[in-house]
């Protein structure tokens, strides 16, 4: 049995799939362009909204800590309230839909070919845990409520190296005794 290449059954997937069910492209096509244009619209309301509700200050330099995480929670809030929720509820009617084709018509279609292993988008969660740390050193030095425009960059350096550290020491230690108690585990063995 000879491989059928990728790129080549991919695109021939696509075509057969337009073809075939090009009403239901055009639908999620517009779905999408429409959340798209949903989200960038949702996020300037909110920021009209946030600046006339004194949500926060109008002026970047008058920005606390607790301004920008506050801004970022209630945005994500609405985006997820306005946007998100239809969007899950169009992912759903799209994967009903797939399940209501015959079985042999979806074995058809290999769109993305195979998938790897190796994915290299990591990295996004230490981050997140970084910020976390930050904002907790930033509050526990009294700087929540002040605007952020008087802070010196040896003060956000400072903080964010403190962070790491922190994180380094949280998650370092019970790693450091996991791999040594490994080690010992490992050596009792060849004994």
């Amino acid at each position: 049995m000879v491989a059928e290449t990728g790129s080549d059954n991919g695109s021939d997937a696509w075509k057969k799939f337009f073809r075939m069910h090009w009403n239901m492209v055009v639908v999620f096509a517009v779905v999408a362009v429409v959340l798209m244009v949903g989200a960038v619209l949702v996020g300037l309301w909110f920021v009209g909204d946030a600046q006339l509700t004194d949500l926060v200050p109008t002026t970047l330099r008058l920005w606390t800590m607790g301004h920008f995480v506050t801004f970022l929670l209630h945005l994500i809030f609405w985006e997820i309230l306005f946007i998100g929720i239809p969007a899950i509820l169009a992912a759903v009617v799209g994967w009903l839909w797939w399940k209501r084709l015959p079985e042999e018509e979806r074995k058809t279609y290999h769109f993305f070919g195979t998938r790897s292993q190796v994915t290299g988008g990591g990295g996004g969660g230490i981050s997140l845990l970084h910020f976390i740390v930050f904002c907790i050193k930033v509050y526990t030095d009294g700087n929540w409520n002040v605007a952020i425009a008087t802070w010196t960059f040896d003060y956000l350096v400072y903080s964010c190296l403190w962070a790491l550290i922190w994180i380094l020491i949280i998650f370092g230690i019970p790693i450091a005794l996991g791999v040594l108690w490994w080690i010992n585990h490992e050596m009792k063995k060849k004994t």
